[in-house]
């Protein structure tokens, strides 16, 4: 179809004495220049559109800002600008205890981040911690009580009051089968060995407290905690 056209411009614009085949061969050159032309000055655009050559060219000369940014970048809006709320939490891991935002839009969480007003981690948050949402909004996630009796093969589903009373009557049974009262030259001993505590690395102080007291109120005497930081 172009070289079509081109026949007919040249047939029609070449002056007498020139033959057509002459003119075409001209005219497809100029095209040609025309399009090399064109594609160099796009090719040149793209260049211009790199980081680099704009960290080089531009003001932003350590490629912090504007150099680094695409049009892409400019266009991403963060997660955290659609929540509806946030609120203050602590990271679920190591016994550092980072302090978190935890993003909510519509009554579920959309994003965790690390919370900068905080003296512990001041918004700082290690690849566990950053990814901690997960643990929130995964499907695997269990939200029953799950049990599986001794020697079975299956699960099954209980309720959380079932559960916890099956809990009080295990601790019950085990230190009464376990007290020791005193030793054989009649030293007091009122102690159990056979229920230990050992806390998590993110209880607090006050949940530390409450554990101690009740575990020694149990008889217990193998209480420990995780948190050694």
């Amino acid at each position: 179809m172009i070289a079509d056209t081109l026949d007919r411009v040249a047939v029609a614009a070449r002056p007498e004495g020139q033959s057509v085949s002459r003119l075409h061969r001209l005219a497809r050159a100029r095209s040609i220049a025309r399009e090399r032309a064109d594609g160099g000055e796009q090719r040149m655009r793209e260049w211009l559109r790199w980081p680099v050559i704009r960290q080089l060219t531009g003001a932003d000369s350590l490629g912090r800002g504007h150099a680094a940014r695409s049009e892409r970048t400019d266009s991403e809006r963060a997660r955290t600008s659609e929540a509806d709320s946030v609120v203050g939490s602590i990271c679920p891991y190591c016994a550092v205890g980072c302090a978190q935002r935890i993003y909510v839009r519509d009554g579920a969480v959309s994003q965790i981040e690390g919370d900068p007003d905080s003296p512990v981690s001041r918004g700082r948050l290690c690849p566990k911690g950053a990814a901690s949402r997960s643990l929130v909004t995964s499907p695997s996630r269990q939200a029953r009580v799950r049990y599986r009796r001794p020697h079975g093969t299956d699960w099954e589903d209980l309720d959380l009051d079932t559960a916890l009373d099956m809990i009080a009557e295990r601790v019950i049974r085990t230190r009464d089968e376990t007290w020791e009262s005193s030793t054989e030259d009649g030293t007091r001993l009122n102690r159990t060995t056979g229920i230990a505590s050992l806390g998590g690395a993110t209880l607090d102080n006050e949940e530390n407290y409450l554990m101690k007291k009740l575990y020694t109120a149990l008889g217990a005497i193998q209480i420990e905690n995780q948190a050694r930081i």
